[in-house]
Parts: structure tokens; sequence; C-alpha cells
């Protein structure tokens, strides 16, 4: 058996997934997605971590999908296999714990959509980022063009895709696509103060709130008021807000 593609580390509230495949810059092929299916099961399982880092090792994030695999697929082949991916990318964004995406090196193709499944992204100020498939004639399969329109709205995704853009973590930063820019040094502790911050919050609340903010984010604003009511009371009601509650109710005293 080859060595892993995917690794999970955990410290203290956290768990750390790296794509490894450095000799390919983590290229994203078959094998990669189905351990990082097989480790997001794990910490979705596991309640020690409570938020995951998802980073590249070496010098790259993960500069794509893998390129022999995809001149390989035929039409019917190539649906599947993007659907299935999508599945895994979804999978990732539906965690139920926050993910932050630490952009260590350049987060192209794949690797953009892989960040964009996170629920944050630290990018290196070195890192460049973009969905440059066009220039190869194929699209984006990994859910990107739709997460990019999400993030960053219709007119910016169509700009970025249509002209194969690759761009700079600032201007990443700019338009929103980023949420914080740090020397590369500090990408990866950077994510981790992020995700043990989170780590040390309510866990239920948490993760109302993630299906909160997924569930509302495309519902209209009637529909997400609904919901931030129902979700809110369920909150509330939790025997951990109740503690919580009365704790600081007691420092107060």
């Amino acid at each position: 058996m080859g060595a892993r593609t995917v690794i999970l580390e955990k410290e203290p509230g956290i768990g750390i997934i790296t794509i490894s495949r450095p000799g390919v810059r983590n290229a994203l092929n078959r094998t990669t997605f189905q351990e990082l299916r097989r480790t997001l099961s794990k910490v979705r399982n596991d309640e020690d971590i409570r938020a995951v880092v998802v980073t590249g090792a070496g010098q790259a994030f993960v500069a794509g999908a893998d390129v022999e695999e995809l001149g390989g697929l035929e039409s019917i082949t190539g649906w599947l296999e993007s659907r299935l991916h999508q599945s895994i990318l979804d999978d990732l964004e539906r965690l139920g714990k926050p993910s932050i995406a630490a952009i260590n090196g350049p987060a192209l193709g794949g690797g953009l959509e892989l960040a964009m499944a996170c629920t944050m992204r630290v990018a290196s100020e070195k890192a460049k980022v973009g969905l440059p498939e066009l220039g190869l004639g194929i699209l984006p399969g990994f859910g990107g063009t739709q997460r990019l329109m999400r993030t960053v709205g219709y007119a910016k995704a169509a700009e970025l895709v249509l002209t194969a853009a690759i761009i700079s973590a600032e201007e990443a930063h700019k338009i929103g696509l980023v949420n914080y820019v740090v020397p590369r040094d500090e990408v990866l502790p950077t994510a981790k103060r992020i995700a043990q911050t989170i780590a040390g919050l309510s866990p239920i609340a948490v993760r109302l709130e993630l299906e909160l903010l997924l569930h509302g984010r495309d519902a209209a604003i009637d529909e997400g008021l609904a919901l931030e009511s129902a979700v809110a009371c369920l909150a509330v009601s939790s025997k951990e807000a109740k503690e919580l509650l009365r704790k600081f109710l007691d420092r107060k005293k």
C-alpha cells in the first residue's frame, strides 16, 4: 500500500487535515478524494475534534485536480467523477464542525474548490488562487462555480472564471474570497488559533449556527428570519446554554 495522501493529526480541540502529494503539488486524484471522505467521517464522529484546519504539504495548498486522470475521462465517467467529488466537498462544507483552509501556497482549480468548501480561509501573502480551467478547455467540476458565485457574487465570479484569472491573496481578500492574509510562516498558526477559539465555544451553539448560515445563505429574508428564530430557540433551550447563562449571571452578581 502506498503512502497516505490525506493525513489527520489532532491537537487539543482541533483536527488538522493535510493533503499530502507534495511531488505533484498536492493535486487531487481519486485516491485523495477517497481518503478525504474517510478522514471527514472520522472527524465527524470524533467528539474531541470541534474544529478543523485543512492545509497542503510542502510549498502548495492544492495546485488543482490530477490532470493525467482528467485526460482519461469520457462523458459519463467524467460526470460520475464530478458528482462524487462534489459530494465529498459537500461532506466538508456540511461537516457540522467549522473548517479553516490554511492556504500555504497555490490554490488553483480543485484546490480553490477545496478551500471554498471550508468555512473560512487564511492565505499566505504569497499565495495565488483561481479557477483557470477554461484555459485547458475544461470547467470547474467540484462545485467551484457555484461556491464562487455565492462567495463573491455573480459578476466577479464570471470575471474570474471566464478569464481563467489567477489572482493574488491580497486581491482575493479584497473581494471577500479569503478572510485573512498573513506571512507564509503564520498561515498554519493563524488557522489553528481560529480553530482553537471556535473549539472553546459551545459545540451545540456552533453546530446550530453553522446550520443557520448554510441554510440561510440562499433563503429569502422571511425564510431566513424564521429559521433564525427556530434555531435560536433550540440553542437557548439546551442544557449547555442554561449552564453558561447561569455562570454568566453568577459572575455578574
